[in-house]
């Protein structure tokens, strides 16, 4: 792994008189793994929302390599090349699986208005590609069977899956991945840690991931930081963290 991609500072955000996150730190290197754990009510939500530009942080710094992202809106933040999953699923679940990765590359394609309506050589050729774009990521996320169904049809796990093709199409640097492992089975799981893994490797992104399935964070991470009532309270390899007494504590409590 190479240089920091990504740097939170002194990380603080307020709801009125609510303390949600106080003073976090913590960076994400270029092609890592990174999850952020801890009970609930812990802020692992505020900061993913901080981070992707949902909320303005009330103070501290969130830089992108050399770009100060903290309280860019979040059309903004993807443009950087952040973009995330959401733990309740957020498809167009009206229109087919192909239609929402089109969607997706809104921001990507060269066309406008009047293009559009001659069907100009330069629309068609940009509207080929974007199926291109679309078929190849429906074949990495194992959907190809699938591309003319409505999204809203889909079992949970394609969701799961069409959402994160979403996210891929717009070529990412850092995946945001918010519960990813919410309501899949056991074997979906298994699945679902070896797609993030081949995504790193194959695609050289960085993903930051909250996540409450301990067997997958312990499986997938290179660092995990652990929060507890909005604070940082360790950070280390999934070794470190799993036999720190202040963890054990967190989520065990002690007598």
């Amino acid at each position: 792994m190479s240089a920091g991609l990504l740097k939170v500072s002194a990380l603080t955000m307020r709801f009125g008189g609510l303390l949600a996150v106080d003073g976090v730190d913590f960076s994400v290197k270029h092609n890592e793994i990174f999850a952020i754990i801890g009970p609930n009510g812990a802020g692992k939500t505020t900061v993913f929302n901080c981070i992707s530009g949902f909320y303005r942080p009330s103070s501290g710094a969130i830089m992108v390599d050399d770009t100060a992202i903290g309280g860019m809106p979040s059309h903004m933040v993807a443009r950087q090349g952040l973009v995330r999953t959401f733990q309740n699923i957020r498809l167009f679940k009206t229109l087919s699986v192909v239609e929402n990765l089109l969607v997706a590359q809104h921001t990507q394609l060269s066309t406008g208005l009047l293009p559009g309506l001659l069907k100009l050589p330069g629309y068609r050729r940009s509207e080929r590609e974007a199926l291109e774009r679309a078929a190849y990521w429906l074949d990495q996320l194992g959907l190809t069977a699938l591309a003319n169904r409505e999204s809203g049809t889909l079992s949970y796990g394609h969701q799961r899956r069409l959402e994160i093709a979403r996210c891929m199409i717009t070529k990412p640097r850092l995946l945001l991945l918010d519960e990813p492992a919410a309501g899949l089975n056991p074997q979906e799981k298994l699945e679902l840690q070896q797609l993030i893994d081949r995504l790193r490797r194959e695609h050289n992104i960085a993903v930051l991931l909250i996540e409450h399935d301990m067997s997958l964070i312990m499986g997938i991470s290179d660092r995990i930081l652990v929060m507890e009532h909005g604070k940082p309270i360790v950070t280390g390899t999934p070794l470190e963290v799993r036999h720190d007494a202040r963890v054990i504590k967190a989520y065990l409590g002690e007598e």
